[in-house]
Formats: C-alpha cells, sequence, structure tokens
C-alpha cells in the first residue's frame, strides 16, 4: 500500500513540479527581476499567512480522520476554516511593514485565503488515503496556477497582476473539488470543540508560522539589504532547486505520514517503527543522489532554464541550496513525524523557534558580508541546525528509528556516483543540454549499479528471487 500511495503523490507533485519549473523558465523570461522579486515576495507573505490560518485545522484532520475508523472532523474544521478566512485581512497591515506595496499586500493576502482552502481540502484527502483524488486536484491546481500566471506575463508583466492570477487560480482549483472533499459534511457549531482544537493546534501553528519564515526569511533580509531585484534573482535559483528536489521527498511523506498515524492506532509501536526505518531509507535513497545530481549538475540547469537576467548567481546558490534541501527533507518529512504521532506540539515550537531565532542571525550576518550568495549559505547552516535540534528532541518523543547500516550505504552509493558524475562534468564541454542528457543517465545509472552492489533498499533480494523465476 505504502508504494502504490507513494506513486500516485509522486505522479502528482512530479506534475505539479514540471509546471513549477516551467513557470520559473518562463517568468523568468517574462518578467523582470525586479517584478519578479515582488512576486516571490508576496508569495512567501501569502505562505506564511496560509500556515498561520490552517495550520490548527490540518492536525485534527491527520490525527482524526487519518484513523480510518469512520471519525470525522469535517464539520467543525470547516467552521473554523471559514473563521480563519475572515480574519486574514488583519494581515494585511503586516506586509506593509515587509515592504510589499498596497497593491501587492492585498493579493498576497488573497492567495493566503485561497491557498489555505485549496490546501485543507487536500489534507482531507491526503487523510482519507483519497490518492487519485489528490492527484487530480494538484493537478487541476498546478495547471491553472501555470496557465493564468503565463497569460499576465505575456498581456501584462507586473508582479501584482501575477499575485492575483494566482490567487484566482486557486480559487477555481478548490470550487472545482468542494464536493469530493466536503460532501456527507455535517457543519459543527460546537463552540467547545472549536475552541479545544484551536488551544491544541497552538503550538503547531506557531511552530509551523515559524517554520514557514525561516524558510522565507532569507529572501526579505537579500530585499532589505541588497534591493527587490537581487531578491528576485536569488529566489529564481532557490526555488529551481526547490521544485527540481522537494516532489519526491513530499510524495513519499504524504504516504507514509497518514500510513505510520494508521499503523500506530491499530498495530503499536513496534510496527510502526518498522515502516518508519523502510520509509526513512526509500527517502534517504531517493533524496541523497537527488541532491548531490543537482548540485553538480546545477550550473547547466541554470543557463538552460533560468532568462539572461537570473543566470549570472545561479551556479553559485544552487549547489548550496541543493544541499540545504537535504537537511530540510529529512527534518520536516521525517523527524517531525515524531512530534506528530507522540502528541508533542510543543516540541515543533521549540525545534523552529531556535531554527528561526538561527537563521535571522547567521543569514543577517553572511548577506551582509557576501551579498545574495550569503543567502545560500545561512540557508544551508540553518537547515544543519534545524536537522540536530530535531534529532535531539526526537529522544524525548517518539522513539523515531534511523537505521544508520542501511543509510550508511545509500551515502557510499550516492558519493561514488557523484565522483563519477563530477569527473565526467570536468572534461564535458558541450552545450548544456547535450551535457544534461549526458551527465543525468551517467549518474542514475552509475547510481542504480552501486545500489545493486550494496543492496540497497533489498533491491538484490528483491531481485535474484523474480530473476530466477525467469529462468
Amino acid at each position: 500500500m505504502l508504494v502504490s500511495q507513494a506513486a500516485t503523490y509522486f505522479f502528482a507533485n512530479v506534475f505539479s513540479a514540471v509546471l513549477g519549473l516551467t513557470n520559473v523558465v518562463v517568468f523568468t523570461r517574462l518578467f523582470d527581476p525586479r517584478d519578479y522579486g515582488l512576486y516571490v515576495l508576496g508569495m512567501a507573505f501569502a505562505i506564511v499567512l496560509n500556515t498561520c490560518l490552517t495550520s490548527w485545522l490540518r492536525l485534527p484532520i491527520l490525527r482524526v480522520n487519518a484513523r480510518g475508523d469512520g471519525s470525522d472532523v469535517r464539520g467543525t474544521v470547516l467552521v473554523g476554516l471559514v473563521l480563519s478566512c475572515v480574519a486574514a485581512p488583519l494581515a494585511y497591515p503586516v506586509a506593509l511593514l515587509l515592504g510589499l506595496t498596497k497593491e501587492a499586500a492585498a493579493a498576497a493576502t488573497a492567495v493566503a485565503v485561497m491557498m489555505g482552502s485549496f490546501e485543507v481540502g487536500l489534507e482531507i484527502l491526503r487523510a482519507q488515503l483519497r490518492a487519485l483524488t489528490f492527484a487530480g486536484a494538484t493537478v487541476v491546481r498546478a495547471i491553472a496556477v501555470s496557465v493564468s500566471g503565463i497569460s499576465i506575463g505575456l498581456f501584462a508583466s507586473q508582479g501584482t497582476l501575477l499575485l492575483c492570477s494566482t490567487a484566482a487560480a486557486f480559487g477555481v482549483s478548490m470550487l472545482l473539488f468542494i464536493s469530493p472533499v466536503w460532501r456527507g459534511t455535517s457543519i459543527s457549531l460546537d463552540r467547545d470543540r472549536l475552541v479545544v482544537l484551536l488551544i491544541g493546534g497552538i503550538p503547531l501553528t506557531i511552530s509551523s508560522v515559524l517554520l514557514a519564515m525561516s524558510g522565507i526569511i532569507d529572501r526579505f533580509i537579500v530585499a532589505h539589504l541588497v534591493g527587490v531585484a537581487q531578491a528576485g534573482r536569488y529566489v529564481a535559483s532557490a526555488d529551481l532547486a526547490n521544485q527540481a528536489l522537494l516532489m519526491p521527498a513530499m510524495s513519499l511523506a504524504s504516504a507514509f505520514v497518514p500510513l505510520a498515524v494508521q499503523t500506530l492506532a491499530k498495530k503499536g509501536v513496534d510496527a510502526v517503527s518498522h515502516q518508519l526505518a523502510d520509509g526513512v531509507e526509500m527517502l534517504f535513497a531517493i533524496m541523497l543522489p537527488a541532491c548531490l545530481g543537482f548540485a553538480i549538475v546545477s550550473h547547466h540547469v541554470g543557463d538552460l532554464a533560468l532568462g539572461p537576467d537570473f543566470r549570472g548567481i545561479a551556479a553559485q546558490i544552487m549547489p548550496v541550496v541543493s544541499f540545504a534541501l537535504l537537511f530540510q527533507i529529512l527534518t520536516q518529512q521525517y523527524l517531525h513525524v515524531s512530534f506528530l504521532i507522540s502528541n508533542r506540539n510543543s516540541f515543533y515550537l521549540w525545534n523552529t523557534g531556535s531554527v528561526i531565532v538561527f537563521n535571522v542571525i547567521v543569514s543577517y550576518l553572511l548577506i551582509d558580508h557576501f551579498g545574495v550568495v550569503g543567502g545560500a549559505w545561512g540557508r544551508l547552516a540553518t537547515s544543519i541546525f534545524g536537522f540536530l535540534g530535531a534529532l535531539l528532541l526526537t529522544r524525548w518523543a517518539f522513539p523515531i528509528p534511523l537505521p544508520l547500516a542501511r543509510l550508511t550505504r545509500i551515502v557510499v552509493a550516492g558519493l561514488a556516483m557523484a565522483v563519477v558524475v563530477g569527473a565526467l562534468d570536468s572534461i564535458v564541454a558541450v552545450s548544456p543540454p547535450l551535457a544534461l542528457a549526458i551527465l543525468i543517465p551517467t549518474g542514475v545509472v552509475t547510481y542504480a549499479a552501486m545500489c545493486w552492489l550494496l543492496n540497497v533498499l533489498g533491491i538484490r533480494d528483491h531481485a535474484l528471487p523474480a530473476l530466477r523465476g525467469l529462468w
């Protein structure tokens, strides 16, 4: 079940990520760095506001609806969602203080409302293990965002209008999937239950907001210290790496997190520990070579994907961001599961609170001294700090497994792949598309061979009996 669920989520996220990559490619050609910078700052604000509005609603969905025993909190969640959306305009002055124009602040607030409404629906589908419907909604949203954004870029290249088109795309996608998400919901006006959910979700909401801020605060510091246009260039490079590398991690986590909740409820601690060990091995086996490989070929990717005004800094930023993403993924997609299934909501707060303080100090110092590139190094330092802090906290939450022997084999396989691809890249002098056409297959073949040799994920144990059966 884990594999089939992960495959479905993977398809949806791959499709979404491909269109996201397309957006970066097209937008950096249709918009100048300042307008693109205004757009990404507005989206960053919208993401934080969305997190603030909806995090307290997502926790009961995962904990209750994911049990598979008929429990349903959608009626209470729907009331809470409406109240959150009504409160959203209160954040408008904050957007102005962060440097957004009045128009961009209003548009970013609208994006947050539409995004939150849509993503709460996705959370319900994920908790109910309705992977196909989840995938359909994700695909529709990705198409809507791309089509509307590219249309704006062709006819009116303004960052504020791009934010408006994104809000409209999320709104249309949400309306198209209202029926499968909310059908059969009995609206619950139980104030006491709503207050319980709110109070219970406050630690996670605060920590999630801090975590979201930690992920985007560097772009606001870049904008403050070196200008909105430089922030646009910085974020284009970072987002290119994000789109390429986060999709497999999110796909796998989308499957094994609700399954872990269900397994713990039905089979106990030993069963969920075994499942999580398999999950982190699969996650690491996918993400380590992806991050290493992307770091090595990122200069070719930047030259191929980004517009001329955005390429200069990309080769310096993307390799560093790639390694930062590896630690970020392990923290958020795996270690934080320990806090979820142990009901240690305050641990999110401790982890992310320390991360954001560290991030603000380190990023400000590094950007002030090294410019845009300092933002990337600050992000890497923050991701490592967050990983170590979360790992320490798991000792007092759910004892989440880290199968070191199995993970070490993946490290060896990944490093072997990196050496081969790096050596080949140093002697290949061709255009970016041809270089990628040579280097990527070489990396895949090398890593696959090393996985077979080292029996990563038990691939040899599973394959040999099947091969013997063919003879």
